[in-house]
C-alpha cells in the first residue's frame, strides 16, 4: 500500500511540475509574440511616418516657380558660393554650403541674381537646392518619433508625437523652400535623438560610440548652421552631466576613503569614471569643435574672391581676398600728404568713413550740415584726401609723410567738404558730439582739425597703410571720431552713426587704419607681411557676425514679431503674396494643443511635487508609469525652454520661424503627455475588451483630429489661389480663427 501512495504522490507531483512548467512556457511564450508585435508595428509605423514625410515634402515642391520669402537670401548665397565671391552672411557657412552644393549638383550655374521675392526663375534649375531642404524637413518627422521612443518605449506616443510634427502646417511650409530652418531643424533632431540614443546603449560597445559620435557630428552641424544650434548643445550638455552625476553616485567608479574627523575625506575617482569622462569629451566636444572650424576652413577656401561683403571685415581679411586692391598690393607702404585714402573703423564688423551730399535733417537737435556715416560696402564716397592742416596742398611740392602727432584735414573726394565736428549734439547718439562734412572745396575752418594719435606709437613715427591702428583726435574740442553699430534712421540710408567721442574710450570704436591708399608718387610694395593666418580670419569671423546678429534691425514694411506671440500662433509671415499665395502659419490645433499639454504638465509636475514632499507613496504600477512620464516629458521640457525662452534676452529683430526649433521639443512633450493621461484614466478600468477599445478610441480620435486639422489647413503651405479667407468662394473660407491672421 505505501508504494502505491508513494507512486501516487508521485504521479500528482509530476503533474502539477508539468502543469507549472506549461504556464511558465505560455507566459514566455506571450512575452515574446508581445515584443515580436511591438517590433512589428515598431518598423511599420515608422515605415509609414518616412512615406508620410516624403510625400507630404515633395508634393509641389516645385511650386511657386518664382522667389518666395528668403529665397532671395539663400539662393544669392549660393550663387556667391559657386561663382567663388565673398559675401557675409550673419549666419555660419554649413547650411549655404549645403544649399549651393545642392544647386552646383542639379545643374544651377550661379548666374540667378535672386533680386526679390516674386520674381520669376524662368529656365533656372531651383528644385535641387528646394529638393535639399524638403529631404532635410522631411528626417525632422521620423526622428521626433524615434527620439519618443528612446525615451519612452511606447508607440502611441512615439505615434503621437511623430503625427504632431508631420501634420504641423509651419513646419511644412519651412521645409518646402530654399532656407536654413529645415536644415537646422534637421541637425537638432539627429543631436537629440542620438543623445538618447547612445544613452541607452551598453557603455563602451560599439553602438555606444557610434551613437555618441554622431550627437557630436550633429551637434557641430546645428551649430555651423546657426548659432541656435547652441541650444540643442545646452540639452546634451546638461544630459551629459546628469550622466556622469549619477556615475559619481556609482561606488562602483569612485572610492571614498573616511580619514579620521580633523582629515578631510579622501575622494578618488576610479579610471571608469575618468574614461566616461574623456569619452564624452571627445565625442560631445571635441568632434562638434572639429565640424565648426573645418566648416570655416572650406568657407574660405570656397570664397577666395573679393565680393560685396568685403567691407565687413578688417583690411587685413581683405587682404587674403583675390581681386581686393589689398590683395593685389595696389597700395603704398606709408601715408603721404595728398593721397586719397579710405579708413576702417577697427571694431569686429566696423564700417568705413563715409559721406555724401545729404544733409542731417531738421529736428533731430543737429546742424543741418552733410552727414558722415560709415558703411559696410566698397563705394567712391568713401574716398578721403589728406591734408594738412595748416598749409594747401601743393601737388608739386616733394612727398611729405603723415606722422603720429601731425594735425591733418581730411576732404571728402566727391563732394569736397571737410571731415568736421563741434560741440553740437549728435543725432543718435546724444553724449556725443555731432561729426558733419562743412566747407566748400576743402575751405573750412578750425573746426577740420585732427590731430593723428597712433596705437602704441612714439613722436615721429610714420602712418602706415592697413597696419598702423590710429586716433583721430579733434583739435579744438578734444573728443575722438568714433563709430559703433547704432544704425541711423532711413534720412540717413540705415548706415551706420559716426560721432565724436568726448570720453576717449579705452575701446575699438575710436581705432581707425587706412584701408586703401592711392598716391601717384609712391610706389606700391610687397604687402604679405599684413596678411593673416586662418586663426585670426575665424576668429574675426566669430566677431563680425556676432555683432551683425545683435544689430539686425527691422526693414520698413517687414511683418516681425515677438516671442510671446509665437506658441499661440498670432500671426504668419507671407511666402508668397502673388495669386499664388502662400503663407507660413502653424497648424492650431498642434499649437494650441501642445500648448494646453504644456500647462497640463506643468500642472502635474507640481503636484506630483507636493505629493512627493508629504511622503503620499504610488503603487507599484502608478509609480513606474509616473517616474517614466516625469523622466521623458521632463527632457522635452528642458529642450523646449532651451530653444524658446533665450529670444526673450535678444535685441535683434524677431521672426516668427524663429520658434519651430522649441516646437519640435513641445511636440514630443504632448505626445508623451496625451499617452500618459490615456494610460493612467484608463488603468482604473478592469482588463478587457472594454478597456481595450476605449483606449484605442481615444487614440483614434485624436489621431483623426490632428490629421483633420492638417487636411483643413494644408493649403497655406501648398499655396492658394483665388479670393481670400473672407470670401464665402474661398477654400479658406470660416478658417480665420483669428484677426492677425492675413490670408
Amino acid at each position: 500500500m505505501s508504494g502505491i501512495t508513494d507512486n501516487t504522490s508521485e504521479l500528482l507531483s509530476n503533474k502539477k511540475h508539468r502543469k507549472g512548467r506549461l504556464k511558465e512556457e505560455t507566459k514566455l511564450k506571450e512575452y515574446f509574440r508581445d515584443i515580436n508585435n511591438t517590433r512589428l508595428w515598431y518598423y511599420c509605423l515608422l515605415a509609414a511616418f518616412v512615406v508620410a514625410s516624403l510625400a507630404t515634402r515633395l508634393y509641389k515642391l516645385e511650386e511657386p516657380t518664382h522667389i518666395a520669402w528668403d529665397e532671395t537670401h539663400f539662393g544669392k548665397h549660393a550663387s556667391w558660393y559657386i561663382q567663388g565671391s565673398f559675401f557675409f552672411d550673419v549666419h555660419p557657412p554649413l547650411g549655404k554650403m549645403l544649399i549651393a552644393f545642392a544647386g552646383y549638383l542639379s545643374g544651377y550655374n550661379g548666374s540667378f541674381e535672386f533680386k526679390e521675392p516674386g520674381v520669376s526663375y524662368e529656365d533656372h534649375p531651383y528644385y535641387g537646392m528646394r529638393l535639399l531642404c524638403a529631404l532635410c524637413g522631411f528626417w525632422v518627422v521620423p526622428l521626433g518619433y524615434l527620439c519618443v521612443w528612446e525615451l519612452t518605449y511606447s508607440l502611441t506616443a512615439a505615434t503621437i508625437s511623430g503625427l504632431l510634427i508631420l501634420c504641423d502646417t509651419g513646419t511644412l511650409t519651412l521645409s518646402q523652400y530654399i532656407l536654413l530652418d529645415p536644415i537646422l531643424l534637421c541637425f537638432i533632431m539627429w543631436a537629440t535623438y542620438s543623445t538618447f540614443k547612445f544613452c541607452n546603449c551598453e557603455m563602451f560597445e560599439l553602438d555606444w560610440w557610434v551613437w555618441m559620435a554622431i550627437a557630436g557630428f550633429s551637434l557641430g552641424c546645428a551649430f555651423s548652421v546657426k548659432w541656435v544650434g547652441l541650444f540643442v548643445i545646452a540639452l546634451v550638455g546638461l544630459r551629459t552631466i546628469r550622466d556622469l552625476w549619477d556615475l559619481l553616485g556609482d561606488l562602483r567608479n569612485t572610492k571614498v576613503c573616511l580619514l579620521p574627523l580633523n582629515q578631510p575625506t579622501l575622494f578618488q575617482p576610479s579610471r571608469r569614471l575618468a574614461e566616461h569622462l574623456l569619452s564624452r569629451s571627445l565625442c560631445l566636444i571635441a568632434i562638434p569643435l572639429y565640424v565648426y572650424i573645418s566648416v570655416f576652413i572650406v568657407h574660405f577656401t570656397a570664397l577666395r574672391n573679393s565680393g560685396n561683403g568685403d567691407g565687413f571685415f578688417s583690411s587685413a581679411f581683405q587682404s587674403t581676398l583675390y581681386g581686393n586692391e589689398l590683395h593685389d598690393l595696389l597700395v603704398p607702404e606709408y601715408v603721404a600728404y595728398g593721397a586719397v585714402i579710405t579708413l576702417k573703423n577697427h571694431r569686429g564688423g566696423g564700417g568705413l568713413l563715409h559721406s555724401h551730399s545729404h544733409l542731417y535733417p531738421e529736428g533731430e537737435g543737429t546742424i543741418q550740415q552733410q552727414q558722415i556715416t560709415a558703411y559696410s560696402h566698397k563705394d567712391d564716397n568713401n574716398k578721403w584726401i589728406i591734408k594738412k592742416a595748416h598749409a594747401a596742398l601743393n601737388h608739386s611740392a616733394p612727398v611729405e609723410f603723415v606722422f603720429n602727432g601731425d594735425e591733418i584735414r581730411l576732404e571728402h573726394h566727391g563732394t569736397h567738404r571737410n571731415l568736421h565736428s563741434h560741440t553740437d549734439k549728435a543725432p543718435m547718439t546724444k553724449s556725443h558730439y555731432q561729426v558733419s562734412g562743412y566747407g566748400q572745396d576743402g575751405v573750412g575752418d578750425t573746426n577740420d582739425y585732427w590731430v593723428v594719435e597712433l596705437e602704441n606709437g612714439q613722436p615721429g613715427d610714420k602712418i602706415k597703410t592697413v597696419t598702423s591702428l590710429l586716433k583721430l583726435r579733434h583739435k579744438n574740442v578734444g573728443c575722438y571720431l568714433h563709430s559703433h553699430s547704432t544704425q541711423l534712421p532711413k534720412w540717413g540710408w540705415e548706415q551706420l552713426e559716426v560721432t565724436c567721442n568726448p570720453f576717449n574710450d579705452l575701446t575699438n570704436n575710436v581705432l581707425w587704419n587706412v584701408e586703401g591708399n592711392v598716391h601717384t608718387k609712391l610706389p606700391n610694395i610687397e604687402g604679405d607681411f599684413f596678411k593673416p593666418s586662418f586663426v585670426s580670419k575665424f576668429l574675426e569671423s566669430q566677431v563680425v557676425m556676432a555683432e551683425s546678429n545683435n544689430n539686425m534691425k527691422p526693414k520698413e514694411g517687414e511683418v516681425t514679431s515677438k516671442p510671446w506671440q509665437w506658441p499661440i500662433n498670432y500671426q504668419g509671415q507671407h511666402f508668397s503674396g502673388s495669386s499664388y499665395r502662400v503663407y507660413l502659419l502653424g497648424n492650431p490645433v498642434v499649437f494650441w494643443g501642445s500648448g494646453v499639454l504644456l500647462i497640463v504638465y506643468l500642472i502635474f509636475f507640481i503636484i506630483d511635487l507636493m505629493l512627493r514632499q508629504r511622503g503620499v507613496e504610488y503603487s507599484p504600477f502608478l509609480k513606474a508609469r509616473v517616474d517614466r512620464y516625469l523622466y521623458a516629458a521632463g527632457w522635452m521640457f528642458v529642450g523646449w525652454v532651451l530653444h524658446y525662452l533665450p529670444f526673450y534676452l535678444m535685441g535683434r529683430v524677431l521672426y516668427f520661424h524663429h520658434y519651430f526649433p522649441a516646437l519640435m521639443f513641445i511636440c514630443m512633450l504632448s505626445g508623451i503627455t496625451i499617452e500618459f493621461l490615456i494610460t493612467l484614466l484608463t488603468s482604473y478600468l478592469k482588463d478587457g475588451i472594454f478597456k481595450s477599445v476605449l483606449f484605442h478610441f481615444t487614440v483614434g480620435v485624436i489621431v483623426s483630429t490632428i490629421i483633420g486639422s492638417f487636411y483643413l489647413f494644408m493649403p497655406l503651405a501648398y499655396g492658394m489661389t483665388g479670393e481670400k479667407s473672407n470670401s464665402p468662394n474661398s477654400e479658406m473660407y470660416g478658417l480665420k480663427w483669428l484677426d492677425t491672421w492675413d490670408f
